[in-house]
């Protein structure tokens, strides 16, 4: 089963986005990317040597802050609201 499932996606996309079905705000896809990002990382704690899965991590974690600098930039109370929303460190 997977761990992502199409309810989980919309429960975030509610959660932080303007609606269920808002999957392209930046808030939505930065909830998005630190769900993965916390899944990932328990993933690897147990499997030390997945370097495939830390890649994918990495690239993650990149993205996201691609995003919270973009959202920043454009409006930074949204930033700030995301940030604390996800207790995000920044």
């Amino acid at each position: 089963m997977s761990y992502l499932t199409t309810e989980k996606k919309q429960e975030l996309f509610g959660q932080y986005g303007k609606s269920n079905v808002d999957t392209g705000s930046p808030e939505s896809q930065i909830a998005l990317f630190s769900y993965r990002i916390s899944h990932l990382t328990e993933h690897l704690k147990r499997n030390k040597h997945d370097y495939g899965t830390q890649r994918s991590l990495l690239r993650l974690v990149g993205k996201r802050r691609q995003l919270l600098e973009y959202l920043k930039r454009v409006d930074i109370e949204r930033y700030r609201a995301i940030i604390k929303a996800l207790n995000l460190r920044r």
